[in-house]
């Protein structure tokens, strides 16, 4: 019976830290693209307008940081996104109705 050696659990070890960091990539990559696609769909495609697809960008951010316990980066991120969203979602009115 073969005995696992020293070299052979740090080669695993490297192996979950490399999976753990694929999986970590793509629940971000996923939960941008699905708030992309509701913010973009309910602001422009529905026409209910860009605080309530913002809303709708937060609330899938956070269901997928609560689902899948994701760290202080994420949620560090996140908030970044939603503080330059709510004040991009000021500014651009108010500069489109100087135009006018």
């Amino acid at each position: 019976m073969a005995q696992a050696s020293a070299q052979d659990t740090a080669e695993l070890a490297a192996h979950q830290e490399t999976f753990s960091g694929f999986l970590t990539a793509t629940v971000w990559v996923c939960t941008h693209i699905a708030q992309a696609v509701m913010l973009l769909t309910l602001a422009f495609a529905i026409g209910a307008g860009w605080f309530a697809g913002l809303l709708a960008y937060v609330a899938i951010g956070v269901a997928a940081g609560l689902a899948f316990r994701m760290s202080g980066v994420y949620w560090a991120a996140q908030i970044a996104q939603w503080v330059l969203l709510g004040i991009g979602g000021v500014i651009v009115p108010l500069l489109a109705s100087i135009g006018h």
